[in-house]
């Protein structure tokens, strides 16, 4: 790659490891108002100062909008995968709405002493991965496929689909054409872990379909009963080992049994009087918001809900909810029209705008025998840096109850 005139759009992680290995790059960024130069030599420049002309390469970093003027502008897009397809190995797709990251971190687990390492939306821009490694397992975003022209998957395995992003891709429909795009580049032989939803989408990959986690359980001959993982993780756990018995033919039960959860994502504590808490901060949508609540829907539950819903309808959360023995507490920039919708269809609702209000609100009322939860089913960045944050401060008001 010699004689390249780079153009990075966004000054952030993946584009800076770009530079890093193949600049000095020039940036165009919106927060960028005075021309200046960064620490590696990279030009930093608004985006007024883009001119197609002067440059190979324009890569966006993912999720920079397709609507912005330096992409209208462009002349030479090309995206993050389609730059590196040329020195990509075999490599592993996960992608869906929600679950990609602990499904890459599953896989990357059962597969680590194959060699396999892991990167993309995970954390690791592809810059900084080995080429050298025999496997990639990339955590894969509608962002980052909206852009693809090249780069194409030798397995690719889709989680469930559902609402999220619209703002971003302009429909659904925009949303799932980018979910969909890998199948089109698809070769015979090559798998495809597929939602029944989707099973009629054209390809030349070898389309494994299923609708629950138990279809899969039965495709690839996996005993559930095994397996410590339940709920959305039981589905995670069970497309990575199936990527495995594609691959290598075995099924490592004890193996995926020795995998350790992140944090943010279901994960019980208790309080100094016995209680269960769940921070599932990383409920960033309705879908992980509803299996959070059929995990653990046996249970009365006070439920957390709110934040930035991303111009997603959220009608299809409450239908649901009313199955549960559930009262809600709404916090966040959508807290007053999700306190509206709680009303119209007649679920119990506390309205508290922040954390701490909410977690004091359910402090009076749960006992040991019911569950209390935030599952927010939104971004966090209406009122916090990260769902991490929002997450941690959820445990630190839970800990300081006396």
């Amino acid at each position: 790659m010699t004689n390249q005139r780079i153009a990075c759009f966004g000054y952030a992680k993946t584009t800076r490891a770009i530079a890093k290995h193949f600049g000095p790059c020039t940036f165009f960024d919106d927060k960028i108002t005075v021309p200046s130069t960064d620490e590696e030599g990279n030009a930093l420049k608004p985006p007024s100062e883009f001119d197609t002309r002067f440059f190979t390469h324009e890569i966006p970093s993912p999720g920079f909008p397709p609507n912005h003027e330096l992409i209208l502008k462009s002349t030479h897009l090309i995206s993050e995968y389609d730059f590196f397809a040329p020195q990509t190995p075999f490599s592993i797709w996960i992608s869906g709405t929600n679950g990609k990251t602990t499904t890459t971190q599953m896989v990357e687990h059962l597969l680590n002493d194959r060699g396999a390492i892991s990167g993309g939306n995970i954390g690791v821009p592809l810059a900084d991965m080995s080429p050298d490694a025999p496997i990639w397992i990339l955590e894969t975003s509608s962002f980052s496929m909206h852009y693809n022209k090249v780069a194409s998957p030798n397995i690719y395995a889709l989680l469930p689909v559902t609402p999220d992003h619209v703002s971003w891709h302009g429909s659904m429909e925009e949303y799932y054409k980018a979910k969909l795009k890998p199948l089109s580049s698809m070769k015979e032989g090559e798998a495809i872990i597929l939602p029944k939803m989707f099973a009629d989408a054209q390809t030349n990959g070898f389309k494994i379909v299923y609708e629950t986690e138990y279809d899969l359980a039965e495709y690839f001959g996996i005993d559930t009963s095994k397996i410590k993982f339940k709920g959305a993780f039981l589905m995670d756990a069970l497309i990575a080992m199936g990527i495995d018995k594609i691959l290598y033919d075995q099924i490592e039960y004890d193996k995926i049994n020795d995998f350790v959860l992140d944090p943010h994502r279901q994960e019980e504590f208790k309080d100094a009087q016995g209680r269960l808490w769940i921070n599932d901060s990383k409920a960033t949508n309705i879908d992980a918001t509803l299996a959070a609540l059929r995990t653990y829907g046996d249970h009365p539950i006070h439920l957390i809900l709110g934040g930035d819903d991303k111009g997603v309808e959220l009608e299809g959360l409450f239908t649901p909810i009313k199955q549960y023995d559930v009262r809600v507490y709404t916090i966040g920039s959508n807290a007053t029209r999700l306190e509206a919708l709680c009303t119209q269809y007649a679920i119990p609702c506390t309205l508290c705008h922040t954390l701490d209000v909410a977690v004091e609100a359910i402090s009076q009322l749960h006992t040991r025998h019911t569950i209390a939860m935030l599952s927010p089913a939104a971004a966090s960045l209406d009122q916090f840096s990260s769902y991490a944050q929002r997450g941690n401060l959820f445990k630190e008001l839970v800990q300081s109850i006396q």
